[in-house]
């Protein structure tokens, strides 16, 4: 395409907003790239690039807002002088520099051998990446800051002890995963968007670096390879990997380019730009003459340059490599050379040896850039455009989800990654958490009234709300294009608050003890309180104890602690499961068949009160009755109803047969001998 046919495809395309504009936000430069998609290719129009005059990146990172926005500026003006038209959305990429990864391992054990289902992997990786959240959280709190969840890499799965490749459709017992997340601060993408703003531009797109540059390098119908894809830029050299048809992890080395210039300056006393030409020089120059800063003119072999820049040269390689190996878990099938620091001389060699691979495997990217690219005015075979072409490609080619516009909650969500994504992917790329996910009962208030132990609770959680198309989903639903999702989270119950006001009758306030003191009647009871009215001294003179002072109590230290199937067998809120607790029970009198629902929870009968509100009971309500402390839990809760896994808000009918328990962890020494490590 010549750039003044180009030029009438832009007029025509511009009101329909066909233009795909893309900004590389690099450490060195900004590069900035327009095309137009036709015949599911990029068509690129135009190309500029300009260095930043000072530091205003750090390892990929924007540190000076101001300055990079005028670089920005000056690129889109040069583009729109260019092409005679109007720029005003862009398509960015956030840095790799900025990504942190946790680890974390969760397994799930049942009854029986069992056929291993797409929702019982689902359960078993959304239970490793609230493992991975948790052990994340000490540090966002310390830090005070928010990240975002944008994806995760299962790195082994275990089937009853032994590694499997694939757990769906396999018969057993235990089945365990060992899962990498990774984490994106939120101020990365928060200085995206204000930079682009000061430009006068609107983010259309947003990925990560790492991805783009996979999705110009490695087209899709060759990442059935376990492939991966390095782009050394000046700051990081970011890193992604590919698997079974999808980009299964990405990660970073905190070293590039810069530590060979920065080498370079140091042996020879030279500024940066000489530096950087020296770098450039290695690749052709027998002998590499240059002036240092005290103006003194110098001609050196080659050799002695490469001599020079070695140590410097083999800690990067042997990064990159360290890096690959931590992420996939062993070498790949091939590695993908992209970014100007790719240009390095020997640079395929080292890594191939860091990675103990044939040098045949490691490549310089740009081979494949034609698949998905193409250009009539640029030589689009250049490893420096790995990044910039991928975000341009990912976005016009529907290659990363945030292109699809899928809305939460009425907005255009933040996705980060390609490849199927559920609304718990959605839901956690968009700053919440899995506790959004789950109501919590408020707690509940245990005292000794007159001899007899009684429990006030804490009222029910509300139950997150989560619909995608006006339908009622579980959070494994996989997200399309388009999609309109509605959330609204959990909320925890409030906790049970009792005075002595609420439980003593009038005439007997003057007779009312709390652990033995006389108290207000606006006093708040707390679990473990024993109060005595002398009620029960009047009612029934038979039983009067001997002794009312609450050390002297012999009945409370019969009943505590209750433990978690008495708890279930016997609850407050309902009628009594046994004949002689019905003749006995002022609860088994007061409450009216009609009134009460029947459960069976891990095996015991259990009946409840209808709630006043006539709103259903939720399988998180029962919880409580379990015994599990929901803030301390010892293990991953496993949910069943009537036989088959469930989730927390499952609503429950009268007659379900509920099973909850805990799944116990192991300790990290189990976990890392079970893992082979």
């Amino acid at each position: 395409m010549k750039i003044n046919e180009g030029k009438s495809s832009v007029q025509t395309s511009r009101a329909q907003n066909d233009l795909i504009f893309a900004l590389d936000i690099g450490t060195r430069s900004i590069i900035g790239l327009v095309g137009i998609v036709k015949e599911e290719k990029l068509h690129v129009l135009a190309i500029e690039k300009e260095e930043h005059a000072r530091r205003a990146m750090i390892d990929g990172q924007i540190e000076d807002i101001e300055q990079v926005a005028k670089v920005a500026r000056r690129v889109k003006e040069r583009l729109e002088n260019k092409l005679e038209c109007s720029l005003t959305n862009v398509c960015v990429a956030a840095a790799g520099r900025a990504l942190k990864t946790q680890k974390a391992f969760c397994e799930m054990e049942f009854d029986k051998p069992q056929r291993v289902d797409e929702e019982t992997i689902g359960r078993l990786e959304a239970g490793a990446i609230e493992k991975a959240e948790e052990a994340f959280s000490q540090e966002m709190d310390q830090e005070g800051r928010q990240f975002f969840l944008v994806g995760y890499t299962v790195t082994q799965y275990l089937l009853d002890n032994y590694p499997i490749s694939d757990l769906l459709d396999h018969q057993g017992q235990r089945v365990c995963a060992d899962v990498i997340a990774t984490f994106l601060p939120s101020e990365v993408v928060e200085s995206l968007y204000t930079t682009m703003s000061k430009v006068g531009l609107e983010v259309a797109s947003l990925t990560l670096e790492p991805i783009a540059a996979i999705n110009a390098a490695i087209p899709e119908n060759i990442r059935l390879l376990n492939l991966a894809l390095v782009d050394i830029g000046a700051g990081t050299s970011d890193i992604a990997i590919s698997r079974d048809g999808s980009i299964v992890g990405y990660t970073m080395a905190t070293v590039a380019g810069d530590e060979i210039t920065e080498a370079l300056m140091k042996s020879y006393l030279v500024d940066f730009q000489t530096a950087e030409q020296i770098k450039i020089d290695i690749q052709t120059q027998e002998e590499i003459a240059f002036t240092d800063i005290l103006g003194l003119p110098h001609t050196v072999p080659n050799q002695e340059v490469r001599t020079c820049i070695d140590s410097a040269f083999k800690t990067l390689c042997k990064e990159i490599a360290d890096k690959i190996i931590s992420v996939n878990g062993s070498a790949p099938s091939a590695v993908f050379l992209a970014g100007g620091g790719s240009k390095l001389a020997d640079m395929q060699d080292c890594v191939a040896k860091y990675l103990e691979m044939d040098l045949n495997r490691v490549a310089i990217a740009g081979n494949n850039f034609s698949v998905n690219a193409v250009s009539d005015e640029y030589d689009l075979n250049n490893p420096e455009y790995a990044t910039p072409l991928g975000i341009a490609v990912s976005a016009g080619l529907n290659m990363i989800n945030d292109s699809c516009h899928v809305m939460l909650n009425g907005k255009r969500s933040k996705l980060f990654r390609s490849g199927s994504l559920t609304v718990l992917d959605i839901l956690m790329m968009n700053g919440y958490r899995s506790q959004d996910l789950l109501a919590k009962s408020g707690r509940n208030t245990v005292i000794q009234l007159d001899g007899k132990r009684k429990i006030y609770h804490g009222s029910p959680g509300v139950p997150s709300k989560l619909q995608v198309n006006g339908q009622d989903v579980k959070v494994s639903c996989i997200v399309h294009a388009g999609d309109q999702i509605h959330f609204t989270p959990a909320v925890d119950g409030e906790n049970a608050k009792v005075t002595l006001a609420d439980i003593v009758e009038s005439g007997y306030e003057s007779k009312t003890s709390v652990n033995g003191k006389m108290v207000p009647l606006d006093t708040v009871l707390k679990t473990g309180d024993i109060v005595i009215t002398g009620m029960e001294v009047e009612n029934t003179p038979a039983k009067q104890p001997e002794a009312p002072a609450p050390t002297a109590q012999p009945e409370p230290a019969k009943e505590a602690p209750a433990p978690p199937k008495q708890e279930v067998r016997k609850p407050e809120t309902a009628a009594s499961a046994t004949p002689k607790q019905k003749e006995t029970s002022p609860a088994a009198k007061q409450v009216q068949p009609a009134q009460v629902q029947q459960f069976t929870l891990n095996g015991e009968p259990l009946l409840l009160v209808k709630k006043e509100d006539k709103s259903p009971y939720y399988l998180m309500d029962l919880v409580e009755y379990s015994g599990i402390d929901l803030k301390n839990p010892n293990g991953l809760i496993q949910l069943r109803v009537n036989g088959q896994e469930s989730y927390f808000q499952q609503e429950l009918k009268s007659g379900d047969k509920i099973d909850i328990y805990l799944q116990q962890n192991k300790t990290e020494d189990n976990q890392d001998e079970s893992m082979g490590k």
